[in-house]
């Protein structure tokens, strides 16, 4: 590779590649400070790991077991940020923590906390009333929600329809959902662009070669290329890492991740049991898994499996099977057949390259290694690990990372700023029903389309009220609970170059299993026309 610079078409101080969380997050800082940067993913933005999540904003409680206390306490801090700075899209979520015994579990506890090999599979009472307590404790900074409680077995089965009967107690204790992250990503990148017009984020361009502090990037859908100046490349590839480097001309070995799958499923009798609280339990096998309620239906995950080639990475057929199977472990007299799923995802972990048995044992804490282009001092700073609750925070260590190489002071923080349509989202009931009044009259609809717009966009609901009052009031015929006009918006305003942009990542769509053939083909129909 020549090492002498190709004329340059840009020049941007800071060039992200990745826009997952963490690339966006970066971005978003960045920008906020005046930075004038260039991101780009080789997909949409939030298309690879960052989509498959399962969509949690939570703590990390089982981190206590491992002793990263750091990582715990962080995430429990940037979780009660995110429950007020994205109210739209992160909601409070009661946690139901099934236990079996008093005593089990205190010795492979300790063991695993002195760094030991050991097997948990039986986390009593008293270990899951310790862990509860200090993640009380390390979450009491911008605290939002109750501290835990604990339920006895008979009250837990009359709470829990079907509970399985050897469970002796019930730990409660709040997490959140994070009901649509793939938008709160697009929020992010718009945020940050209307911060600082001068910056661009580009999809669907990828990485094809650096020379003397240039980078060389692909428009993958128009075969456009150009040479990029930076003085700063940051890489944010998750799992990509390591080749995005190879295509900077680096040799890293940095990456080693690990394959999460889910499924949603349609289970009535599951959803009525569960009465709106997530379960997270440990399996038999070792493994935490969970169940909670999820658009009407349940999300369950999740699988951890380490994987060589992240392009690679499928839903199999055993993990399906697993994930359903397993549910029997809390309530045995409920069936989940294969047809129940309508809708399976997984995406591959951003974890460190680790000699492990055990890849639940592999931090999930995040570190950012430096390098430098070939031939020059640009640094490339590879983001590592990190996770969507943590994705602010990580963002802001690496942004002053940045700043300091740059020579530039922060000017701001992001731990203040309203997200997207979580600007002036109502605080209390009586605010929530006269937006939704004003949302209804806006689009010409009764008042469950205004509840609709508000769950789906917050406060940016207005512009695509607007519109949908401005037409014909059509919706999809393959998702009536879709306008025409809604669909034709987002296409317009939302930076959208495919289908699945929108059945995917814009809405619900995919997600609901509602995608069929002839929804693609309407949806489709519907970005051309509003291209």
């Amino acid at each position: 590779m020549s090492l002498n610079a190709p004329k340059a078409t840009r020049h941007f101080p800071v060039v992200v590649i990745g826009a997952g969380i963490n690339g966006i997050g970066t971005f978003r800082d960045l920008c906020l400070q005046g930075v004038d940067c260039l991101l780009i993913d080789r997909g949409d933005f939030c298309s690879g790991a960052s989509e498959a999540s399962s969509r949690l904003m939570h703590g990390g409680l089982k981190y206590l077991e491992t002793g990263e206390f750091r990582l715990v306490r962080q995430s429990a801090e940037e979780r009660n940020i995110l429950l007020r700075n994205a109210p739209h899209f992160v909601t409070p979520l009661e946690t139901a923590l099934p236990v079996r015994s008093w005593f089990g579990g205190i010795v492979p506890s300790i063991k695993r906390f002195l760094g030991l090999k050991a097997r948990l599979n039986d986390r009593g009472a008293i270990i899951t009333k310790l862990g509860l307590t200090m993640y009380d404790a390390f979450g009491r900074r911008f605290r939002t929600m109750p501290v835990h409680r604990f339920i006895g077995g008979a009250r837990a089965r009359r709470e829990l329809e079907g509970l399985d009967p050897a469970i002796t107690a019930v730990g409660l204790y709040y997490e959140a959902r994070l009901d649509h992250a793939e938008r709160l990503g697009l929020e992010l990148v718009l945020d940050a662009l209307s911060d600082n017009p001068r910056s661009e984020a580009r999809s669907y361009t990828t990485v094809r070669s650096a020379a003397g502090g240039a980078v060389e990037i692909e428009d993958v859908l128009t075969g456009a290329r150009e040479w990029v100046r930076a003085d700063l490349v940051v890489n944010a590839g998750g799992a990509w890492i390591d080749g995005v480097n190879a295509a900077l001309g680096l040799n890293t070995r940095h990456m080693g991740g690990t394959k999460g799958s889910h499924v949603v499923v349609e289970h009535p009798e599951l959803l009525e049991a569960l009465g709106g609280r997530m379960v997270y339990f440990g399996s038999a096998d070792g493994r935490v898994n969970l169940l909670y309620p999820f658009k009407g239906r349940v999300l369950i995950g999740s699988t951890d499996i380490p994987i060589s080639h992240p392009d690679e990475a499928r839903v199999s057929e055993a993990e399906i099977a697993y994930m359903i199977g397993v549910v029997s472990e809390v309530f045995p007299r409920i069936a989940i057949r294969r047809e129940d799923v309508v809708y399976a995802f997984c995406g591959v972990r951003p974890l460190p390259n680790a000699d492990v048995d055990d890849p639940g044992a592999i931090s999930r804490d995040h570190s950012i290694a430096e390098e430098r282009l070939p031939g020059t001092d640009v640094p490339v700073l590879s983001l590592i690990g990190g996770k969507w609750t943590t994705y602010r925070g990580f963002s802001e260590e690496v942004t002053d990372k940045v700043l300091a190489r740059l020579g530039r002071a922060r000017r701001a923080s992001t731990a203040e700023l309203a997200i997207g349509g979580g600007r002036g989202f109502p605080v209390d009931e009586g605010g929530r029903r006269a937006l939704v009044h004003e949302l209804a009259t806006l689009a010409g609809s009764p008042e469950p389309v205004g509840e609709r717009l508000l769950r789906r966009y917050g406060t940016r609901a207005g512009a695509i009220a607007a519109a949908i009052g401005g037409s014909d009031g059509r919706t999809l015929g393959a998702a009536p609970d879709h306008h025409v006009a809604e669909i034709a918006w987002i296409a317009a305003n939302e930076r959208v170059r495919t289908a699945d942009d929108i059945l995917r990542r814009r809405t619900d769509l995919a997600l609901s299993g509602a995608v069929t053939p002839a929804l693609r083909d309407e949806v489709e129909a519907i970005r051309l026309a509003a291209a």
